[in-house]
């Protein structure tokens, strides 16, 4: 028991006597360490927020400004990290092969995930969009509320986030309308009224709307001939946040105009003739 609790003791002296030995033998190694580390945090936050200034005073994509800045941090706070290491004497040589041969067994593993970080700084580089604009992919429309590197958030009227992997952005065809959506309306009216008459009154009452696009004017002219009317088309770039609620403000003044003016809207309408043979 006494020879047990001996062998105990010195084991404990013996890591005590270790600990001590290696804090005096590197105490100044580790403190120096630390304090490239901590200078190089600070230097890093101070030009990650620099280059984010500098970009924005420049009026880059704001996607743009911040992937740029965060990517100047990191490569900041990785350089610090090596020169600390090698402050305490340890090579990152080895380190670095291991790194590399984990990330290549790791690139293997997730290559959808990295082609989808692959297609999302294609997207920031060459920005085929940017936040506030709407744009049509993959059968899904929206507008673009935010980019990252993996991914792509859209949201409509409804406030309902889209959210698209960056793989399926870029290589497919993409319609993008900036902060618009276009509305493509038909309305008929009898082949009674006159049709210049109607579309002066129909584009007379859309240019006095605000809230339509002011940088393409509306479009409205004879669409086709039905069997019971004339269809006039319309064509009007309406605000994407507010798409629907514009849409419906549109029909109803289109209506009330033509109604307030007394042109006719006709509703469809067939002839029946009947023929009666009587048998004599």
């Amino acid at each position: 028991m006494e020879q047990n609790l001996e062998n105990e003791l010195e084991q404990a002296a013996a890591i005590y006597q270790m600990i001590i030995e290696f804090f005096v033998n590197y105490s100044f190694q580790i403190l120096g360490a630390i304090i490239i580390l901590l200078i190089g945090l600070y230097v890093a936050k101070k030009v990650s927020n620099l280059v984010e200034k500098l970009c924005t005073k420049k009026e880059l994509d704001i996607t743009l400004s911040k992937f740029l800045a965060a990517t100047v941090k990191i490569l900041i706070i990785a350089m610090t990290a090596i020169i600390a290491l090698g402050k305490m004497g340890i090579s990152v040589t080895p380190f670095l092969a291991a790194v590399g041969a984990v990330s290549l067994g790791a690139g293997l593993a997730v290559q959808g995930l990295l082609s989808n970080y692959g297609a999302g700084f294609n997207i920031i580089l060459t920005r085929p969009f940017v936040v506030g604009d709407t744009i049509s992919v993959q059968g899904v429309t929206g507008q673009v509320k935010d980019v990252h590197l993996a991914y792509t958030v859209l949201s409509n009227e409804d406030d309902i986030e889209i959210t698209i992997p960056n793989k399926h952005i870029v290589g497919e065809i993409l319609h993008n309308s900036f902060e618009n959506t276009l509305a493509e309306l038909s309305i008929g009216i009898a082949y009674s009224e006159d049709p210049e008459k109607s579309i002066g009154l129909i584009r007379n009452t859309l240019s006095s709307n605000e809230k339509l696009c002011q940088d393409k004017q509306p479009q409205v002219g004879i669409e086709s001939f039905g069997d019971s009317s004339i269809n006039l088309g319309i064509r009007v770039w309406l605000p994407t946040n507010q798409y629907y609620q514009q849409l419906y403000m549109v029909n109803q003044s289109i209506y009330k105009v033509l109604k307030d003016n007394n042109v006719d809207i006709p509703f469809p309408q067939r002839e029946i003739t009947i023929l009666n043979n009587k048998q004599q």
